[in-house]
């Protein structure tokens, strides 16, 4: 498994706002565009969700663990962390 993977995330304040965006995507909404409208990490969500590449360690734990276990392409379950709700997608 590589060291270095790249992921996009949606950021949301509650579990339900993250399921919506969960069902839009599996509806076929395209992810930059659901994280332009709806993520609350104004950085990232200006780049379609996307946090470029990034190492073990540099995340919050449960963002990383769910990370680093999806497939290049595949769309995690939301995620809880001090920040809110991530709908993440491996990118690379």
């Amino acid at each position: 498994m590589s060291n270095k993977i790249k992921c996009s995330h949606i950021l949301v304040e509650k579990q339900s706002e993250s399921q919506v965006i969960l069902e839009k995507i599996k509806a076929g909404e395209k992810f930059g565009n659901l994280a332009k409208e709806f993520s609350t990490d104004k950085g990232s969500g200006k780049r379609e969700g996307n946090l470029g590449y990034f190492t073990k360690g540099m995340m919050v734990k449960p963002f990383e663990d769910a990370a680093f276990k999806l497939q290049i392409g595949e769309i995690s379950e939301p995620v809880k962390t001090e920040f809110g709700y991530h709908v993440i997608k491996r990118t690379g």
